[in-house]
């Protein structure tokens, strides 16, 4: 009879010194795609895009017209001065298309750049986030990879990160 009651004393005394784990999970798509951070660098891209297009199609317009000016006048060139101006043509077209595509990678790049930038600033939001409020594991979740197949609304902290983030970025 002792010896139960020293097996019941010590088996409480292991299951009240358990550590809970608090977990949490979050939808990464939503997070990102919501974030007011994100959506200004979108803004500003498409803006810098639409100059870029605008530029572009002014730059392919008067190239077309000196294109037209060349075949009207070519009638009265020779044989080898049309030669000669057709080269340069092409040659002026192939490095105008060059440069329209070196600046359309340039835009694309810093884009990326800062979505990489803002992805890791979520991540050490959430981390810090966590460590604040004593979670043991937040996981991630989105439609692109299920981590988490199925978790309660309470333990969802998606809009409330996102709503932390949002008010840490207006400061």
């Amino acid at each position: 009879m002792k010896n139960i009651v020293y097996v019941m004393v010590v088996l409480l005394t292991v299951v009240s010194c358990q550590k809970t784990q608090k977990i949490g999970y979050i939808d990464n798509g939503k997070v990102i795609n919501e974030y007011q951070s994100k959506k200004d660098i979108e803004s500003k891209y498409q803006a810098k895009d639409a100059a870029f297009q605008k530029r572009a199609d002014s730059i392919g317009q008067a190239f077309q017209l000196e294109a037209q000016e060349f075949q009207t006048s070519a009638k009265s060139m020779s044989p080898n001065a049309q030669q000669e101006k057709y080269q340069q043509l092409g040659q002026k077209q192939q490095t105008l298309k060059q440069q329209m595509q070196f600046e359309q990678q340039q835009i694309q790049q810093a884009f990326q750049t800062e979505i990489d930038t803002l992805i890791v600033e979520v991540k050490d939001f959430v981390k810090d986030y966590g460590k604040k409020n004593g979670y043991t594991y937040i996981l991630g979740t989105s439609d692109a990879a299920a981590t988490v197949l199925y978790g309660t609304d309470e333990n969802d902290l998606t809009q409330t990160i996102l709503d932390a983030l949002n008010k840490e970025y207006k400061k």
